[in-house]
This record gives C-alpha cells, structure tokens and sequence, in this order.
C-alpha cells in the first residue's frame, strides 16, 4: 500500500489542523493505521493508532485529549486532528500502516510498521 501524507503548514500556537493519509494500491481497511512524528534531533515519536475499521484507537501519553485519529475506509482515508497546537508539536508528521495487530505494546515502534508516507511538515509559531 502506498501511503501519501498532507494537510501539513504554518499555524499559530493554539490554532488547529487535520493531517490527512491517502492510501493507494491495496485495500485500505485491510490496513491498521499508526501516526508519528519526528521533531529536529530527536527520534520519531509514536502519536496513536487506530484500528482496520476505525472501532479501536490507541494514543501515546504525550498528545492524548488533544489529537484524534479517525479513518474513512470510503475514502481510503485516515485523519489526524490536532487541537491546541504549540511549539512543542513542530515536527515532520508521518503515517505509517501494517496489517499486524494493533493489541500489542510494538505498536508504538517505529519497525512494527511496513508502509510508510513521506511526512508532511507541521511548523506551529508562538
């Protein structure tokens, strides 16, 4: 599967955005769906994940209450929403999918996922 992430830009610390990651060549929903993010100097950082037919989703610590992870298996689609951005968000956001199940603590390792978009960048300004 082939995954292309966007929705990426400038905004003002406290504004908000939606990641979007379009998936091609196979069957999205046979397709568990993990978001990340990597910040300049530091190693990529797992932020959620949600599950084939969108029931279950997984957060780290760090983002829960503020990010949302959705999908539109329609649309071979899935979302991230952030909420109350600061400068602490700036990074290089990435989506990442692997059929593996999600019920399992790897999944918030970088080298449990297969399929990999390119990253879209998120600069929040304060």
């Amino acid at each position: 599967v082939q995954l292309q992430a966007s929705g990426g830009g400038l905004v003002q610390a406290g504004d908000s955005l939606r990641l979007s990651c379009a998936a091609s060549g196979r069957t999205f929903s046979d397709y568990n769906v993990a978001w990340f993010r990597q910040a300049p100097g530091k190693e990529r950082e797992f932020l959620g994940a949600i599950n084939r037919r969108g029931y279950n989703t997984y957060y780290a610590e760090s983002i829960e209450g503020r990010f949302t992870i959705s999908r539109d298996n329609t649309k071979s689609t899935a979302y991230l929403q952030m909420n109350s951005l600061n400068a602490e968000d700036t990074a290089v956001y990435y989506c990442a999918a692997d059929p593996k199940s999600l019920n399992v603590p790897s999944r918030k390792i970088v080298g449990y996922y297969t399929y990999w978009g390119q990253g879209t960048l998120v600069t929040v300004s304060s």
